[in-house]
Order: structure tokens, then C-alpha cells, then sequence
């Protein structure tokens, strides 16, 4: 490439990250995004250990943000089982409001240049993307999408998995409340599950994927916790002896765990834009660092070839994506079925308690090795 410019629209931890590395790597980058930090968003906020090197080698410390370190995962059911498991990699809790912050300030102390703007189109003309935002175009030879779960450029860009049903929604409380620090638990509802777990602050984080159809029966998220989510004991006397630190839950409808293509017209899909990992495996924010890293590495190896080799880089990143992500999302998707029923999520975690090896095999296909 002659101009070494490159375009991240979204600001999320696969967008931040790539643009850290590619700066650093000498490239000139923009990120797009619509909010300026510091925001909320709905998320586990729950990262894997296997993240942790990675982070090291940015020179991101982690550990000033003071995040929580988690080393136990409980499930609970509507009848009120429960089993435990001790997380060989373990993981800890941070908020992104308090990480993507770090993680902008960490970008923009790099050089890389950021426009809070929604961005209305992209496309490529004359081998050139022109990205459209709100009061600005940009041109560079390489984009990036890293907007997260879902996109109105979505459609624009007509990707099959924007036409078919979504059926879930999210929501995510921040709250105070008397659980273990070291503990993630996952609490069975019908048509859904919560997580729990520690993040900064004394602070605990309380998200839950529901099916819409129960919002949609109970018109309110109040009743809905109140008729469906109460249900399970354990959710029951969480959501009745915490405090809420905010008035009101983040909330996001239209989660879809369908296939997504990483390739668009030669536009560059990573994080949960490229595909996204059922919640329940809480491992969406490791992967989002692990995509970004595989992505800006394929365009640091071909950004000498001039002109651009487009095709090399993008198989080259499909063939490293499809080889990390793609069994541990089709297996995600499967393990969510067990607990999205109240009958199934009680026969799983019986076996679970009396076999401990199905127990830990579990946790393994969830979970990715240290890169």
C-alpha cells in the first residue's frame, strides 16, 4: 500500500484494540464512533484469562483498573439445583465503561484520530473505501466493521443473518449486593439466564438474555422479572437484596447468534460483527481482543504488497478466524439450548453434579487457550 490509512468503524474492544495495534504498527487510523466515552453497554463483563498476556504485551495494566479475579462458576436452576465448578483459567470482572475508556485513552495518546459521528454508509469506489458519517466523509484503502451485535449498516450492506428472527433481548444492571468476589453464576430462567459476577468498586455486575416473547407477554421489564426471572430462587433473592446503582437497566433488543459472514465487498468484519458467542459462555470479551488481534496481524503481514493483495489478506484472516472461533461458537450454541429451558437446564445440570468430567468439558469448549 502506498497510503496506509485505515478506517474502524465502532469503538468496542475488537475496534479500540485493532486500532492500538495498527497504529502502532505505523498506520494512520480513524475510529468511528456514534457515543463519547465514558458509556455503558450491555455486556457480561466477564473476561477470560487467556486475554491476559495479550493485554500485558499492549501495555495495558490491567490490574490499575482493579478489576475483580474470578476462579468459580455456579448454575442455578428454576427448581432450585445448583452445581459448582472451579474455572482452571479463571478470568476477572471489569466494567467497560471504566476498560473501553482506558483502552480509548490508551488510542488516542497513540495518535489515533477518533470521530464521534454515526456512520450512515461505506463503500468501495476505485479500490478506495468512503466511509459517510453524519458531517464528514473518510477515504482509506482498508475498513474495518467492529459496530458490535448489530447494525443498520447491516441491512445497508444486505448480510443475511439482519433477515432472520433475533429473538432475544439483553439487559444490565450494575448493583451492589453479598456474593463471593471470585464467582460467576449463572442463574436458569425460562426463555433466558442471568450472570452474575464481581467487577471494580465493590460493584457487581447483574446481566441477563431473555427471550422477547416474555417482554412481550408482561409488556414491562419490572413484571417480566417479577413473573419470569423470580421464578428461580436464587434470581429471586438477588434482584430482592441488591442495590441498584442506576435508575434505570441498558437494555438491547435484536441479539442474533446466527453465522455471520467476515467478509463484505472486501469491508473487514471483527468482534461480535464477525460473530458472537452465546452469553451463557461469557467469553465474548476475550474474543473480542483475540479477532482484533488476528485481524490487525493478517494487515500488518500483507501492507507492503502494492498494490494491496485483498484476497491474500482476507483468506488469510478467514482460515485464523475460522480456526480459533468457529467450533467454540457452534458449540456456544448448542450449550445455550440446554439452558434456555427450564426441564433441559435441570437434566444438564444433574448430569453435571454426577459427573464432574461433563462438568469440566463444558467449561473447556467455552473457554479459548492463552494467546
Amino acid at each position: 500500500m502506498t497510503d496506509k490509512k485505515v478506517i474502524i468503524i465502532g469503538g468496542g474492544l475488537s475496534g479500540l484494540t485493532c486500532s492500538i495495534l495498527l497504529q502502532k504498527a505505523g498506520f494512520e487510523v480513524t475510529v468511528f464512533e456514534k457515543k463519547k466515552y465514558p458509556f455503558h453497554r450491555v455486556c457480561g463483563e466477564y473476561i477470560s484469562n487467556e486475554a491476559w498476556p495479550f493485554l500485558q504485551s499492549l501495555e495495558i495494566n490491567i490490574s490499575d483498573l482493579q478489576p475483580s479475579r474470578i476462579s468459580q462458576l455456579e448454575l442455578t436452576t428454576v427448581r432450585g439445583r445448583r452445581v459448582s465448578s472451579q474455572l482452571d483459567l479463571g478470568g476477572f470482572g471489569l466494567s467497560r465503561y471504566k476498560l473501553d475508556q482506558h483502552l480509548f485513552q490508551e488510542a488516542k495518546n497513540l495518535g489515533v484520530s477518533f470521530c464521534f459521528e454515526k456512520v450512515l454508509g461505506v463503500q468501495l469506489k476505485d479500490d478506495l473505501f468512503e466511509v459517510s458519517a453524519e458531517n464528514r466523509i473518510s477515504i482509506a484503502p482498508i475498513a474495518i466493521a467492529a459496530y458490535g451485535k448489530r447494525s443498520n449498516l447491516d441491512q445497508k450492506l444486505k448480510r443475511n443473518f439482519f433477515y432472520y428472527r433475533s429473538p432475544y433481548l439483553g439487559v444490565k444492571y450494575h448493583i451492589k449486593t453479598d456474593l463471593p468476589d471470585n464467582l460467576i453464576r449463572l442463574d436458569n430462567f425460562n426463555g433466558g439466564y442471568s450472570g452474575v459476577c464481581k467487577i471494580e468498586d465493590q460493584k457487581f455486575n447483574l446481566c441477563y438474555l431473555s427471550e422477547t416473547v416474555n417482554l412481550k407477554r408482561f409488556h414491562s421489564i419490572p413484571d417480566m422479572e417479577k413473573h419470569v426471572l423470580y421464578k428461580n430462587p436464587f434470581l429471586k433473592h438477588l434482584l430482592e437484596n441488591s442495590d441498584f446503582l442506576y435508575d434505570k437497566p441498558e437494555v438491547i433488543n435484536e441479539i442474533s447468534f446466527e453465522p455471520k459472514t467476515l467478509v463484505e465487498n472486501h469491508l473487514l468484519f471483527c468482534g461480535d460483527s464477525a460473530g458472537m458467542i452465546t452469553p451463557l459462555c461469557g467469553n465474548g470479551m476475550a474474543m473480542a481482543f483475540h479477532s482484533a488481534k488476528i485481524l490487525a496481524e493478517s494487515i500488518i503481514q500483507f501492507s507492503s504488497n502494492v498494490p494491496l493483495n485483498r484476497l491474500g489478506l482476507e483468506q488469510t484472516y478467514k482460515c485464523r478466524w475460522n480456526r480459533e472461533f468457529s467450533m467454540r461458537l457452534k458449540s456456544g450454541r448448542y450449550i445455550q439450548r440446554l439452558f434456555g429451558s427450564p426441564f433441559l437446564a435441570e437434566m444438564t445440570i444433574a448430569a453435571m453434579k454426577n459427573l464432574p468430567a461433563l462438568n469440566q468439558m463444558i467449561v473447556k469448549k467455552t473457554h479459548g487457550k492463552v494467546f
